[in-house]
Order: C-alpha cells, then sequence, then structure tokens
C-alpha cells in the first residue's frame, strides 16, 4: 500500500502539540478536543481539531489503476498448421529448410511412396473402367432404340455405368485428399503449403523414411496476426475484459508502445500458474512481433462500483482499515472500508462507503484511538 510513512510522524508531532492545548483547555474544563459517546466522536465548537481536519465527498470518478502484466508474444493457433505425410514413403525432395517463407501452394517435400502408387493406380483402373462403362451403355441404348433388346440389358448396362461413375469418383477424391493436384503430375506424394507462412519447425530431411503417419514433418506458420498473452494473477481476475484496450511494450522496441484490443479472457485458470490467460490480437504485416518476444501489457481500468478516496483518509488499525464519515457536521463514526486498487494518491474501495459519503481526509489519525 502506498501510506505515506512520514505521515505518522507528523501526526504524533501534532497530537503533541494538541495534547498540550488540551492540558491548558483541561484546565478550565471547555476544551475537550473531542468526545465519545456510543461510537460517535463529535468535534465540540471550540476544539483545536477543527482547525486540522478537512473533509469531503467521495465519489466513484476517481482515478483508475493501470494493471501491468507479464505476457509472451504468440502465434495464432488459427494459422499455425501441422504438415504430415498421410502415406508412408521416402523423402525424395525437401525444398525448404526452418525459417524460410513460402507462399500458398508452394511445393515443400516430395515423397516416394507405395501407397500412393496404389492410389494412382486406382484411379487410372477406375476411369477406363468408367470409360468402358459409358461405352456398353451406349451400346446398349442404340440397340435398345433399334427395338433390339430387352429393357433388363439397357437397366444392366446402365447400373454398371453408374457403379463405375462412382468408384472413379471415390478414387480421384482420395487422389485429390493425398494432395493429388501436384501428384498425379510427379506420379510421386507432393506436400505443399496450405497457406502463407515460415517454417517454424522441420523434422525430416532427404532420404528420411516417413513411417508414421500421424508425425509432423514441417509447421508452417503464419504471423500476420499474433496474440500477445499475458498472465493475470488470480486476485485481478475480472479487471480485464473483451474489447478493452491494452498497450504492449517489449524489450526489444524500447521507448516504443504497441497498442491493440483483448480478445479473449479464459473463463478458468490455468491449474500450475494460477493465473488467467488473457490474449490480445495484434496485427503483424512486417512481422516485428516474432512468436516467444516477452512483453508486459498495461489494461487500463479497474473493477467496476465502489468509490475512490485519497490514501490520506485511510486508517490502520491492526489488520484493518477504516475512515471517519461524517454523519452531522463535525461529528464522525468510524467505517471499516475494504479496498482492492491503489496509487499513490488514491484507493479504490469496494465496500464501506457509497459516492456521497463526507470523509475526513486530513488529520483523521488526531481522531484514531
Amino acid at each position: 500500500m502506498f501510506r505515506s510513512r512520514n505521515h505518522a510522524a507528523l501526526c504524533a508531532g501534532l497530537l503533541l502539540v494538541l495534547a498540550g492545548c488540551h492540558k491548558d483547555a483541561g484546565d478550565n474544563g471547555n476544551g475537550a478536543m473531542f468526545t465519545q459517546d456510543h461510537g460517535l466522536l463529535s468535534v465540540p465548537e471550540n476544539s483545536p481539531l477543527r482547525s486540522h481536519l478537512a473533509v469531503q465527498a467521495v465519489d466513484n470518478g476517481g482515478a483508475r489503476q493501470t494493471l501491468d502484466l507479464p505476457a509472451v508474444i504468440e502465434a495464432d493457433p488459427h494459422r499455425v498448421v501441422n504438415i504430415l505425410a498421410p502415406l508412408t514413403g521416402r523423402v525424395t525432395a525437401l525444398n525448404v529448410q526452418i525459417g524460410d517463407h513460402v507462399k500458398r501452394g508452394q511445393v515443400l517435400a516430395v515423397i516416394a511412396s507405395g501407397d500412393m502408387a496404389q492410389a494412382l493406380s486406382d484411379d487410372d483402373k477406375a476411369r477406363d473402367a468408367l470409360s468402358l462403362a459409358r461405352k456398353a451403355l451406349d451400346r446398349a441404348q442404340g440397340v435398345r432404340a433399334a427395338g433390339g433388346a430387352a429393357d433388363k440389358d439397357l437397366e444392366a448396362a446402365q447400373s454398371g455405368y453408374n457403379q463405375a461413375q462412382a468408384e472413379a469418383g471415390r478414387a480421384h477424391d482420395r487422389l485429390l485428399a493425398l494432395n493429388g493436384a501436384e501428384s498425379a503430375k510427379a506420379r510421386q506424394l507432393v506436400l505443399t503449403a496450405p497457406q502463407d507462412g515460415v517454417i517454424t519447425a522441420l523434422s525430416t530431411a532427404p532420404g528420411a523414411q516417413v513411417s508414421d503417419p500421424t508425425a509432423t514433418l514441417l509447421t508452417v506458420t503464419n504471423v500476420d496476426r499474433v496474440f500477445v498473452t499475458a498472465n493475470v494473477a488470480e486476485g485481478d481476475v475480472g479487471k480485464a475484459v473483451v474489447g478493452g484496450d491494452a498497450a504492449i511494450t517489449l524489450a526489444a522496441y524500447p521507448g516504443q508502445a504497441f497498442h491493440g484490443q483483448v480478445a479473449t479472457v479464459n473463463a478458468m485458470l490455468e491449474p500450475d500458474t494460477r493465473r488467467q490467460k488473457v490474449r490480445i490480437a495484434m496485427a503483424n504485416p512486417d512481422g516485428r512481433l516474432l512468436p516467444n518476444m516477452y512483453a508486459t501489457v498495461h489494461l487500463a481500468g479497474g473493477p467496476a462500483g465502489g468509490v475512490w478516496v485519497p490514501q490520506s483518509a485511510l486508517l490502520m488499525n491492526n489488520d484493518s482499515i477504516s475512515v471517519m464519515r461524517e454523519v452531522r457536521p463535525w461529528v464522525f463514526q468510524r467505517r471499516t472500508v475494504r479496498i482492492s486498487d491503489e496509487t499513490d494518491t488514491t484507493a479504490h474501495v469496494l465496500s464501506g462507503l457509497q459516492a456521497g459519503d463526507r470523509v475526513v481526509v486530513r488529520g483523521g489519525v488526531l481522531l484514531n484511538d
């Protein structure tokens, strides 16, 4: 907390002065500094305290705290694509290295695969069978038109054509699913870039055998848009809201601030850190924000509700914090308060006060027992 350490010393000196005044006034019985009655502290008209107390109303328009959060730059998960080989085989060509920039559709690697050869063969055979079924159907239709064939012969030809067409479609769709547009040309399995981006992971090499179709061979990451992921402590949960403005500073660019808005706020805490992840979406067309850079996120604003009071109004009493609230002119009552955000000069009171309440903002320690 930002309570001034010199404040107590100054008040102690003032108490000594006032104690003398009290003693002198006490001799004639008319100079009591204040009286207590059932928790109410009354400052008489002739009390020397009146010249040392200042009272003002509190409101909910005080300063807001800036929440500074540790953060890291992360790639947008929607723009990170792991590339797997759908079939086993041997890498015959690898056209990229880690860190290379690639364009959508660019050939990344070529794999010689027996399974790919089988898929190509199936496609060729299915297209040939479809062509033969088409000719058979045409003949059956011609004969039927001349009155020389039974209906069942035409129906059988039509059925054969339908089945051949379905099989040709299946074989071709499977080929396309294996990146078949390039594969059909090269008669090999060709892996292409699914998006513009950077090769951020590479786990194969020319001549390597690919035996696990579930293993990632390359990762293409698009960093035109990134997330700044901040970690909010459990005690500050609720202070970051979707759409809120945020300023980001990075050690890599001293003296420069980046600005964005909160895109997502996790609905749960991370179990290992007990912190809430908050993500700020940032456009990054020039690629200056690199994934894994450390950053600091500055979120403006505090929680809704409550009022703001000067730090000088707060009184420490063992483990509690209180203020002196005016119930009527020069009559005060101690009110325990709960605070959250603080600045050098103000504090955010969550409970114990309402907007419009008048409190002692100077000299309250003189009323503090």
